[in-house]
């Protein structure tokens, strides 16, 4: 039965106005959230999931809150909405926060946000989702008295029982499907998603990386092997599926720390742009398509590959947490990939290529570290989140990175006054040509990263990079000529 209060609120059209969390006032949802925070730091409470779940959802929701915290000002808000809110607040309307999410997190929302007079939430014993939730609101305030702001087809038995609905990020139709049940006054439509969206969720750029497969083939000269090519073009596709499972994974474990960043937080899960569920189906079946190509592929590739993935999983458990065990697994993983090319053709690896790529690569791992130390440095912030550098740590990783990346330069030039130079290259002297090209490219690098224009991404940056491209041609160039003899 309704109160006087809520009454002359009715009559002066200032219906209290109910508002939904998960996927309508934030664009994520918290059940899930909480679910990915206690397996990425309690995993063995995972185990326990199926017995908070035969006790009910209002348990299992209760359980994992309990078992995780997270930081209300870091979730992507529906930022549209929440001025509306405020608006609607300073007109005087009272505003109420129901969700199904557990009372604790729906509390943290509002405490944080300031926006609710009152709170409605699942408390380990109701979920308050569907016919509880609209039973709930009718007993609180009346039957067509009160305003509701949904976003799923669940919420269509609480606008059964409502005044007025307000449709945020409906699927399509949802929004008739309300006007059949009352009247929709307001609709706030989903942010665009499509093919963009998804070419970011598997990182599609970064599979550039996975190029580095190609390199043994290059290295042993063996351009003209039709077979060997078409083995790697179905390693790097192997491959590149194995790696978006790692991003997804990385991206689905890290979102409070990608939402902390000032780029990272656009990144599709941690936007809320594409939902975090949808990666958890997505992960594992690229994962199963990756290890099909690669056991197709033969020679040892399989093994190199399960280990590329086993490590990227540590890394992303732990290992980057911290402090330079996290850039040396990076230059790891880059030489990875060169030592899977060789092992998808059967071919032994040159201990110069591999030298030269993990100091090589120990430095981009650095830069990349560097970049987001700056960053950070420039946001205020003496701590990077989720990483175990202090931004004060900004000139030692400096001083780190260029070192390993000039110690690559040296351990080109003592392979090229090596026997095997003279054996594989017709003119030895002009492959010099590379080592100052190389220098140079290290140098520039570290200047850009050093004047703030890095990307978080140092091999992105250098695809981009007009210079870095110059560069990598008069290397390329260096080598062609020494392979071939001069041109003239």
């Amino acid at each position: 039965m309704s109160s006087p209060v809520f009454l002359q609120d009715i009559q002066l059209n200032t219906a209290p106005l109910i508002v939904d969390l998960d996927g309508t006032l934030i664009h994520t949802d918290m059940l899930h959230e909480s679910a990915l925070r206690v397996s990425r730091d309690r995993p063995l409470d995972v185990l326990r999931i199926p017995l908070w779940l035969l006790q009910g959802k209002a348990v299992l929701k209760s359980e994992l809150a309990s078992r995780s915290s997270f930081d209300a000002s870091l979730l992507p808000y529906n930022e549209s909405l929440l001025a509306w809110l405020k608006e609607e607040r300073a007109a005087g309307r009272r505003i109420v926060l129901c969700t199904a999410s557990d009372r604790s997190i729906a509390q943290a929302v509002a405490d944080h946000l300031g926006v609710f007079d009152d709170v409605l939430a699942s408390d380990g014993a109701v979920n308050l989702a569907g016919d509880n939730k609209a039973d709930a609101l009718a007993q609180h305030y009346g039957h067509g008295n009160f305003d509701y702001v949904g976003n799923s087809s669940a919420d269509l038995k609480v606008w059964r029982r409502a005044r007025k609905a307000i449709v945020v990020n409906g699927a399509r139709g949802l929004a008739q499907k309300a006007a059949a049940l009352c009247n929709v006054e307001r609709e706030f439509p989903p942010q665009p998603r499509g093919f963009a969206a998804w070419r970011k969720v598997l990182r599609v750029h970064q599979w550039m990386k996975n190029l580095l497969l190609f390199v043994p083939l290059m290295a042993a000269h063996r351009i003209a092997d039709i077979d060997g090519w078409l083995t790697l073009v179905l390693a790097f596709v192997s491959f590149s599926l194995c790696a978006s499972t790692v991003y997804i994974a990385n991206d689905l474990l890290d979102l409070e720390s990608d939402r902390a960043h000032p780029r990272k937080r656009l990144r599709p899960f941690a936007s809320g742009a594409v939902p975090a569920w949808q990666g958890v189906v997505l992960a594992p079946v690229l994962l199963a398509v990756s290890l099909a190509l690669g056991a197709f592929v033969g020679g040892t590739f399989l093994p190199w590959l399960l280990f590329y993935f086993v490590l990227t999983c540590v890394y992303s458990w732990g290992l980057k947490r911290v402090i330079l065990l996290d850039c040396i697994t990076l230059a790891m993983l880059y030489t990875l990939r060169i030592t899977a090319g060789a092992a998808a053709l059967s071919m032994p690896l040159s201990f110069w290529l591999l030298a030269f790529s993990v100091f090589l690569f120990l430095s981009l791992a650095f830069v990349k570290r560097y970049a987001e130390l700056k960053s950070q440095a420039l946001s205020g912030k003496q701590k990077v989140h989720g990483r175990g550098y202090y931004t004060s740590d900004e000139p030692l990783v400096l001083n780190l990175g260029v070192t390993a990346g000039y110690a690559s330069a040296v351990v080109l030039a003592l392979y090229l006054n090596s026997e095997v130079v003279l054996e594989l290259y017709e003119r030895p002297e002009a492959v010099w040509g590379a080592v100052p090209v190389l220098i140079f490219w290290i140098s520039w690098i570290w200047m850009q990263a050093h004047r703030g224009h890095m990307h978080d991404d140092p091999v992105v940056f250098a695809v981009k990079d007009r210079a870095s491209q110059l560069a990598g041609l008069a290397f390329g160039a260096a080598l062609v000529v020494g392979a071939l003899g001069w041109p003239w």
